[in-house]
């Protein structure tokens, strides 16, 4: 299933945005004026009066240095986080039940801390999520944990809670030493039938399911089977300096990591997190909040034949509250969505759905602006080149495919206003990264996964390595 889902393209729908907005740019709200910056790096088309800043192969740094106003705690500590995922609804069918069962779940942290709490969500549940007990320890290999690190978890001094339908908890704080770029083992024991409503589909990480019974401080742990997803946890937080700040990647399925190989943590935002631990000045945490098949400008498409459900998630603008602008930390943001809602449309949704640019853009005005009443700076990323992609269903049924000329022209428009717009505090052309120069409308052929739209992990690598740290710092 991984893989057929994999196989779609970016997306989300702006429950914010009503449609006269979306075709009309200019009923969107004023932006915050242009910020001054330091003028002595190598920036293609930049100069110190200009707000963009753009970030293509040949440039080797760029810095911004507009103050950072964010409020720390008054004991010279913070929540920053380490891991995240964005929660999506089950896929149509039957859904994946838990009896009298402990999940372990295994996720990649970012930055390390002395100080640990997680969160469980039941975003998407009709029911309340009974929680029997939960643990947190560092992973050693597989399910295994190593035992000394073992915590209990708390949930307002008690072992057990309850997570209300749609709504979520976070646990008090663990004293645990996390290192960064580590495994943790968070294992949750669920006493009653439980329906995964709330998950997250492409993991790209195996995490274990036991026998029956509470398994969650067992060393080790009694394997009933594997899964690839991350079922209720949503997040991880650390305790970190006040200098310390977390990094949102915004994104679809190329944010996601489809296309990239299981357990190896090789996505683009993992290539950008081991970088900014090893070269940035501070605790630097970056969270990855892609949903496959996710749009900017329209919720997961639900009309009669979709084989997605709702489970390709909200528009990116209804869902950048919760998985952005409450993220603990959060100073910068990535935004790497548009090309599902330019490539959809006619392919997986009705033609009726087609974007224009202005469109597009019209959503990254709204996210932009958000984004900066709250003091987070916007990274834009253009939309790498889709010749050729599809989406593989199960046989008999002939694979999806997505490329028209049309498409490409708004996918050069929208691209265009990215990289020249100067809206966005920095862009990285991501385009240019992945794209064939000798054919630019489609991918690197040593980059692609082999859908022409997702790149491999060499071709997350070249995208996690063409960020600057320099866009992370000074603020």
């Amino acid at each position: 299933m991984n893989r057929l889902i994999a196989k779609t393209v970016t997306s989300t729908l702006i429950g914010l945005l009503s449609p006269a907005m979306a075709q009309n740019p200019g009923t969107e709200p004023a932006l915050s004026p242009p910020q001054e910056v330091s003028a002595s790096w190598n920036v293609i088309g930049w100069k110190p009066s200009d707000q963009l800043l753009l970030v293509t192969r040949s440039n080797a740094s760029i810095h911004s240095a507009i103050p950072s106003d964010a409020p720390v705690d008054r004991g010279g500590k913070q929540w920053i986080g380490t891991w995240a995922t964005s929660p999506q609804p089950a896929m149509p069918g039957p859904v994946q039940t838990f009896r009298n069962q402990t999940l372990r779940l295994i996720v990649h942290t970012s930055v390390g801390g002395t100080e640990v709490r997680i969160k469980i969500s039941n975003t998407f549940g009709d029911h309340p999520l009974q929680i029997g007990s939960a643990h947190i320890a560092r992973r050693t290999s597989e399910a295994g944990i190593d035992p000394t690190s073992d915590r209990p978890v708390m949930f307002n001094g008690h072992a057990s809670t309850t997570v209300a339908r749609r709504s979520m908890v976070v646990s008090d704080p663990i004293e645990l030493a996390v290192p960064a770029l580590s495994a943790l083992a968070i294992s949750v024991f669920l006493p009653d039938a439980t329906e995964a409503t709330t998950s997250h589909i492409l993991a790209m990480q195996t995490s274990y399911v036991s026998a029956v019974g509470d398994s969650t401080a067992a060393a080790k742990f009694p394997v009933a089977k594997t899964i690839h997803s991350w079922p209720f946890l949503t997040g991880v937080d650390v305790v970190a300096s006040a200098r310390g700040v977390a990094i949102v990647a915004f994104g679809s399925s190329l944010t996601d990591g489809d296309g990239t190989t299981r357990d190896s943590n090789g996505r683009w935002p993992d290539v950008l997190a081991e970088r900014l631990q090893k070269g940035a000045d501070r605790a630097v945490g970056l969270l990855n909040e892609g949903i496959i098949g996710n749009r900017l400008l329209n919720d997961s498409p639900q009309q009669a034949g979709s084989p997605f459900g709702a489970a390709l998630g909200q528009a990116g603008l209804a869902r950048f509250e919760r998985d952005v602008l409450a993220q603990a930390g959060v100073r910068y943001v990535i935004v790497g969505l548009g090309i599902n809602d330019i490539a959809f449309p006619g392919s997986l949704t009705p033609a009726t759905e087609s974007v224009r640019a202005e469109s597009v853009i019209a959503g990254y005005r709204q996210l932009i602006a958000r984004a900066h009443q709250k003091g987070i700076r916007v990274i834009g990323t253009t939309n790498p080149p889709f010749e050729n992609s599809f989406l593989a269903l199960a046989p008999p049924t002939p694979a999806i495919t997505f490329f028209t000329l049309e498409k490409e022209s708004t996918r050069q428009k929208v691209n265009d206003w990215i990289r020249t717009g100067g809206e966005f505090d920095g862009v990285v052309d991501l385009d240019e990264v992945l794209r064939d120069p000798s054919h630019p409308t489609r991918l690197l052929p040593s980059y692609d996964s082999g859908d022409h739209l997702h790149p491999n992990n060499a071709g997350c690598l070249a995208e996690g390595n063409a960020f600057p740290l320099a866009l992370f710092e000074g603020h």
